[in-house]
């Protein structure tokens, strides 16, 4: 009896080790295992960078919106509670600021739509902050992954279903074991 407690004991821990096995991913989607621990990796999904003489901008389409975050261009400054609009593919979206955050975001989903087909699409963000205004052009480039919605590491996720459902099956063959050692030095008694 006690090389069965040992055996699902040990078995306990190595499943709660695979949690944090390569391919774990953050609450944003981000691969945790990648370089640069957490921080995005290009993978993100379609992005776009631009500039002009004040304010830089870089968005990327991810979780069923574009989220766009502005710096002034000379300081780095964050470029907050102004208003943007942005145009693709003749279809107009107001961004809507996010306080907590620090980004503007746009889930319109006819915008999204205009977006979505592989290929390049230029894009047009009219930007409005303080007295200042400004255009900012820039093409976002969609790829065939991107747009069909697939994930490049369905493995991770299918190993993390499986780790799940063994780590419940280790821990009901725990308790089974403990009820059954119970059991059996109740009996003794």
């Amino acid at each position: 009896m006690k090389n069965i407690t040992k055996f699902l004991s040990i078995s306990l821990l190595t499943m709660s080790a695979a949690f944090a096995s390569p391919g774990a991913h953050g609450p944003n989607g981000e691969h945790l295992d990648a370089p640069g621990g957490g921080q995005g990796t290009g993978k993100a999904g379609p992005r776009i960078e631009t500039f002009t003489e004040s304010f830089e901008l870089v968005g990327h389409v991810q979780g069923g919106e574009l989220s766009i975050l502005i710096d002034r261009y000379e300081t780095n400054e964050p470029v907050l509670n102004g208003k943007l609009e942005v145009e693709a593919n003749g279809v107009k979206a107001p961004a809507k600021f996010h306080s907590d955050l620090g980004d503007y975001a746009v889930d319109d989903p006819q915008f999204l739509k205009a977006i979505a087909s592989p290929g390049k699409h230029p894009l047009v963000f009219t930007l409005t902050a303080g007295g200042e205004s400004d255009l900012l052009e820039g093409t976002l480039e969609v790829g065939v992954a991107d747009s069909t919605g697939s994930h490049a590491d369905d493995h991770a996720h299918s190993l993390t279903r499986w780790t799940i459902a063994g780590g419940l099956l280790a821990a009901v063959l725990t308790m089974l074991a403990i009820r059954l050692r119970r059991r059996k030095s109740s009996i003794g008694k």
